[in-house]
């Protein structure tokens, strides 16, 4: 009797670099390994979309979209390449309009994209339906996504068997074209039996010859359980990576799911024991000198009381380095519980995950519920769609208060087709004032990535790699001259022996600055929530003062001007989180003590009005 044949997509250089290294892989250093994994006989690759569009232009310098040019040209046109989208959020953290929803089908099918995983993460059914259609029109895949996780204990109303079949319902009678359909769970705390009855409840909904999937992570330590129960529920396929950048935050590791299904009925993808050894050889020997975070190899235990997932869990810890403040971590995870259990149980992934994040950082650090981050209030309060149960009323009543927003129902596509900076239109514009060219490549990278988005059209990003190099002094020096920096002018960031170093490449010569900070630490599992630590005092009563660490982003008051209070002085960006700085008082704007891209502390004074 033939093997059943599971499809295998390979997510070593999507979710598996996302969930390792935050999206920070510089596409030379990758590109021998994705050829040794063609080698190896992988055809189905996720390598592109979610973070990793993002990320690209944030801390790479390096345009996505010829990223996804180069991917293609090396894996041959047969291949299936896999990109993941967030609905009505596409690749943003925030709504996209039917304009956008549009154009990054469009784009995506331009450079090289065979199927579009397209999910959201509050299982709003609402949220699929044009994206869906554009994806189907554009002549891409479509895989339809239910998202899960498992709740923290006590919640109940929703993420069961039975939630999950009421969303299947959903999607099967909207008419949402599709080619098939995946189960997905970022953050990795769906226990295998609830995946096995799901997985089984599917099966007999959808018609006959429906391609079902699962995708997974590490995180909660139970991943490799949960594919053995949707292989014996009737999945036909599944998601793996290579070492390094396989299990603890990410995918189960390809040669452990092979070793795990010895003697059993299924044959994965066609693939070798040998020859995916030979890949991940090389795999290991392109990332030898990429700092390995520490917890994005660990599973911990608490992932399932405050869910996490995977492929945010080190982009936040890395952007908390960045900020000198990675000690706070385990208080913010204890703080994320009470988030998600009043947020309305909306799957811990991206955006959601971000905002639950964003929201709990801002309880561990402020007090709770004392500043409610703009996602999650905005989610909470209907802008991001329906959650799959009410929110906190208190909660609710607090967001509206601080963001001065009403709830709403409105469909989120309709939300955002209202607003103009969401128009192509307007970002055509926008480039036009800026002296670029407004192609619609241009016009979705300034979308979707604002500020840091005309930064890189312009020419003036920089580059936030965290790199090893040898520990002697005399090698320090030759290595950073040596370092692969060739492909591009700008400021990377290495760290050697717990030292940072910011190193400024132009032409070939680098000029390397060094500056302490603390040995990166690992996530400890479990802490005390600690009250929020006060910001020293203000010799200047009139003085404005950070409330979180972060950079400036915008500046848009200047010294001289008269405001009122509640006009903004300017923006900071923590966390992924634009932060307004708002006049506290009528007066006028005496200082502005910062510049567009400052690093600030907590405390540190912004400006002063009197």
């Amino acid at each position: 009797m033939a093997k059943k044949y599971i499809d295998v997509m390979d997510t070593t250089f999507r979710d598996g670099f996302q969930s390792v290294f935050g999206g920070r892989v510089l596409m030379e250093d990758f590109f021998p390994a994705l050829e040794a994994a063609k080698e190896a006989g992988i055809r189905h690759f996720e390598f592109g979309g979610g973070a990793r569009f993002q990320s690209l232009f944030f801390y790479l310098n390096e345009n996505a979209f010829d990223m996804m040019d180069r991917f293609r040209a090396i894996v041959g046109p047969d291949a299936n390449l896999q990109t993941l989208a967030r609905g009505v959020n596409t690749v943003m953290l925030d709504t996209g309009s039917r304009e956008m929803v549009d154009l990054h089908a469009k784009m995506f099918k331009k450079h090289g994209t065979t199927t579009i995983r397209n999910f959201d993460a509050l299982n709003d059914v609402e949220n699929l339906k044009y994206s869906g259609e554009r994806i189907a029109h554009h002549g891409l895949k479509h895989e339809i996504v239910v998202t899960m996780m498992d709740l923290p204990p006590g919640c109940v109303g929703a993420h069961d068997v039975a939630f999950y079949e009421k969303t299947l319902r959903e999607i099967l009678d909207s008419g949402i074209p599709y080619d098939s359909i995946c189960f997905k769970d970022a953050s990795g705390t769906s226990s295998p039996h609830k995946i096995h009855e799901t997985i089984k409840m599917a099966r007999r909904l959808v018609p006959e010859g429906t391609h079902l999937r699962l995708h997974t992570h590490e995180t909660a330590g139970v991943s490799v359980a949960a594919y053995l129960a949707a292989l014996d529920a009737g999945v036909d396929g599944i998601d793996m990576a290579a070492a390094p950048v396989s299990g603890g935050t990410s995918q189960p590791d390809i040669l452990t799911m092979l070793h795990a299904t010895k003697g059993m009925n299924y044959d994965l993808g066609g693939l070798e024991l040998e020859k995916i050894l030979k890949y991940e050889e090389v795999l290991g020997d392109c990332l030898s000198d990429y700092f390995m975070p520490p917890e994005a190899t660990q599973v911990s235990p608490l992932i399932p009381f405050s869910p996490m997932p995977g492929g945010a869990l080190t982009a936040n810890t890395q952007m908390m380095r960045d900020n000198n403040m990675l000690d706070r971590y385990p208080e913010v995870i204890h703080a994320m519980r009470e988030v998600v259990e009043r947020g309305g149980y909306g799957t811990s992934v991206t955006p959601v995950s971000q905002f639950y994040f964003q929201q709990a950082l801002n309880n561990a650090l402020l007090g709770p519920w004392k500043k409610i981050a703009p996602g999650y209030g905005k989610m909470v309060l209907g802008y991001f769609g329906k959650t799959p149960v009410e929110p906190d009323p208190m909660v609710v009543t607090i967001a509206q208060e601080q963001l001065k927003l009403e709830p709403t129902t409105d469909h989120a596509i309709d939300i955002a087709d209202r607003d103009e900076t969401k128009s192509i239109a307007y970002w055509t514009q926008k480039l036009s004032d800026e002296g670029i060219e407004a192609t619609d490549e241009n016009i979705f990278i300034a979308a979707s990535c604002d500020v840091k988005g005309i930064a890189f059209l312009k020419g003036e990003a920089t580059i936030n790699v965290r790199k090893n190099s040898p520990k002697t002094a005399e090698s320090k020096q030759q290595t950073l001259k040596q370092e692969n920096f060739t492909m591009a002018n700008g400021t990377y960031t290495v760290i050697v022996d717990g030292q940072q170093y910011n190193v400024q490449i132009v032409d070939g010569n680098a000029n390397v600055q060094s500056v302490s900070v603390a040995a990166p630490v690992a996530a400890p599992v479990a802490a005390p929530v600690a009250a929020p630590v006060a910001a020293a005092p203000v010799a200047n009563a009139n003085a404005i003062c950070a409330e979180l660490p972060g950079s400036v982003f915008k500046l848009v008051a200047a010294v001289g001007d008269s405001v009122n209070a509640g006009d903004k002085i300017m923006i900071l960006e923590a966390m992924k989180m634009e932060i307004d700085v708002v006049a506290p008082r009528n007066g006028k704007v005496t200082s502005i003590n910062v510049n567009v891209n400052d690093k600030i502390e907590a405390g540190q004074v912004l400006a002063v009005v009197e």
